[in-house]
């Protein structure tokens, strides 16, 4: 019984963890991108010119961003049903 609450309480924290890691990595990303982008629009008019480059890629990346966001919550939403099955239906 101990082994069985253990890994209820296990699978709670690995979602969690799994979670906030990859939503961690996108905004880190972002603000690095960004972070590059600001510096290269202080800098020379082409430089300027050139920092058009980043700030197409950080808009695509917030386009994927919000549909990693979409497949975590649906991820997400399954495991915890899954999850609450397997408390309710103990087999």
């Amino acid at each position: 019984m101990l082994i069985e609450a253990i890994s209820y309480i296990a699978r709670i924290f690995s979602l969690s963890i799994r979670l906030f890691a990859n939503m961690m990595s996108g905004h880190a990303l972002l603000k690095i991108l960004i972070g590059f982008a600001y510096t290269l629009l202080k800098g020379s008019i082409i430089l300027v010119v050139i920092s058009i480059i980043p700030w197409v890629i950080v808009t695509a990346i917030m386009f994927l961003e919000v549909l990693i966001a979409f497949l975590q919550a649906y991820i997400f939403t399954i495991l915890i049903t899954i999850y609450i099955n397997d408390v309710l239906n103990i087999h």
